[in-house]
């Protein structure tokens, strides 16, 4: 008998559990444990189910129908857009400013700061794509801000994501533009500001406002979740992760 209760209550409790469907830049991926763990906190009987990529593959996703609720991009041009189309039922607000980085897996003479891309060990550089991932179009931006674009474009690995760019800095090319957010994975903190990174002067780039909207569609979940990114909590968070935020 008392198996048929505690099953009773599991299965209410199932039944009982809100799921939401949200799109998120890949960049974020290495805050959204901590981030679904404090939320959790507050919600746990809602099931937060993440699809991770590019920004703009996210956005013609979403464009095409895909049932996300909610889409936190690397930037504020896709969300715009969406909203523009009415796609995104709410207008896009910053949750975050991101930070781009030079990497490399070995140790590197970084006090020639980005002038380093003509280290003639440097033989390949990986970026994300500049038509679809922000922190890519970051990197062109720094490079032809400092007359290096022409002279290091040869060298160029090009990746669909960050995530995939910070895979290919590691396996497959001596240096990567990076988000600096990507640095605070467990498996990346065993490299060494100075030696293996340093940040990109932001001077050298439009700064990276990150936005996050409401779709068509979204439940009362959703906004909640949407609600908890803004706050402080969670942009506590994300500072941690190499984020510049507006805490109150």
């Amino acid at each position: 008998m008392k198996k048929i209760v505690w099953a009773f209550f599991i299965l209410a409790a199932v039944l009982n559990a809100k799921s939401i469907n949200i799109a998120v830049a890949a960049n974020v991926s290495y805050a959204m444990d901590e981030l679904l763990d404090e939320f959790h906190k507050a919600y746990p009987d809602i099931k937060v189910r993440l699809t991770l990529g590019s920004s703009g593959k996210l956005t013609a996703q979403i464009t095409h129908g895909a049932p996300y609720e909610l889409f936190m991009s690397a930037n504020m041009k896709y969300p715009e857009a969406l909203f523009k189309n009415k796609i995104a039922i709410t207008k896009p607000v910053v949750y975050a400013k991101g930070s781009l980085a030079m990497f490399s897996s070995s140790n590197r003479d970084f006090k020639k700061g980005i002038n380093i891309v003509l280290s003639k060990d440097i033989k390949k550089i990986a970026i994300a794509n500049p038509k679809t991932a922000p922190y890519g179009k970051a990197a062109i931006e720094a490079l032809k801000s400092t007359d290096l674009f022409d002279m290091t474009k040869s060298k160029f690995v090009y990746a669909e994501s960050v995530s995939q760019t910070v895979a290919y800095s590691i396996n497959a090319t001596d240096l990567g533009f990076i988000a600096k957010s990507s640095l605070y994975s467990p498996k990346m903190q065993l490299f060494k500001e100075g030696k293996n990174w340093i940040e990109v002067n932001p001077s050298l780039y439009t700064p990276i406002k990150q936005g996050i909207v409401l779709l068509k569609g979204s439940t009362k979940e959703a906004k909640e979740f949407y609600e908890f990114i803004l706050s402080n909590k969670a942009k506590k968070i994300l500072k941690r992760y190499g984020y510049i935020t507006d805490e109150i």
